[in-house]
């Protein structure tokens, strides 16, 4: 094959993104970049580029760029990944919240307060 003549096809990354840009159902965010330091400079330093694109009736798709001391990647992820990230952050956020709800009803307890619906009289 004669290199001059080679066209290299889109990769998964730029088809989608192409597909997607400037549909009427379409919405985005801008990209958002942050560099990620780790501590004492240990495993370097890496960049992060996000980008949400959600289209009615699909959900979201993120596009994620990274640049480390490896190289770089390009990384689409489709809606119904986002939607299980998203279901599991909720998770997590749930059992945060309810262990955090179980650790102070614990120390008012042990304060000897009591829980708020105690408080008040009764209504007669």
């Amino acid at each position: 094959m004669d290199n001059a003549n080679y066209v290299k096809m889109p990769g998964k990354f730029d088809r989608l993104m192409g597909q997607l840009d400037g549909l009427p159902d379409v919405v985005k965010t801008k990209p958002s970049t942050v560099r990620v330091i780790q501590p004492l400079g240990v495993g370097g330093a890496s960049l992060y580029v996000v980008q949400t694109v959600r289209q009615a009736e699909v959900g979201d798709t993120i596009f994620l760029e990274t640049v480390d001391d490896t190289g770089s990647l390009r990384i689409v992820l489709p809606a119904q990944v986002a939607d299980l990230i998203a279901r599991q952050r909720d998770a997590l956020t749930t059992q945060s919240r309810s262990k955090a709800g179980k650790r102070r009803a614990a120390e008012m307890k042990e304060r000897g307060e009591l829980p708020g619906f105690m408080r008040k009289g009764k209504r007669g």
